[in-house]
């Protein structure tokens, strides 16, 4: 495959991620991502990441399913720009973090500093509040 073709499908697949913290900093994060993916051309994940503590099963989280998937998805239709919810019930959130972003992720969060993951090489940007 050509090098420019290459490129090409790199920049198709752009992704800014906003990793979900609270309502009022996500808002805040999708309206930042926003501003970045449109200026790339790029397209918007919104990771919600639930942590399900371990007396229950892992498919049984304290909020139902259903309920996550419709409250994210109405906050992902007021972004300006096309939206994917990406939700994933885990045990240890550290270690979804590392499984669920490919390497040099953009990401933009409302919460605190993310050292770990600016450590492993993503580029963590914070909206301004």
């Amino acid at each position: 495959m050509a090098a420019h073709v290459r490129s090409i499908l790199r920049l198709a697949s752009l992704e800014v991620v906003v990793l979900h913290t609270t309502t009022s900093e996500t808002l805040a994060a999708l309206k930042t991502a926003a501003r970045l993916a449109d200026g790339l051309a790029a397209r918007i994940r919104l990771l919600v990441i639930q942590v399900v503590p371990y007396p229950l099963p892992l498919d049984r989280p304290p909020v139902a399913l259903p309920f996550t998937q419709r409250r994210f998805q109405t906050l992902a239709e007021g972004a300006s720009i096309e939206t994917n919810v990406d939700i994933h019930l885990v045990r240890d959130r550290d270690l979804a973090l590392q499984s669920l972003l490919e390497p040099h992720s953009t990401i933009v969060t409302g919460g605190k500093r993310l050292k770990k993951l600016e450590r492993a090489g993503h580029e963590v940007i914070y909206p301004d509040r």
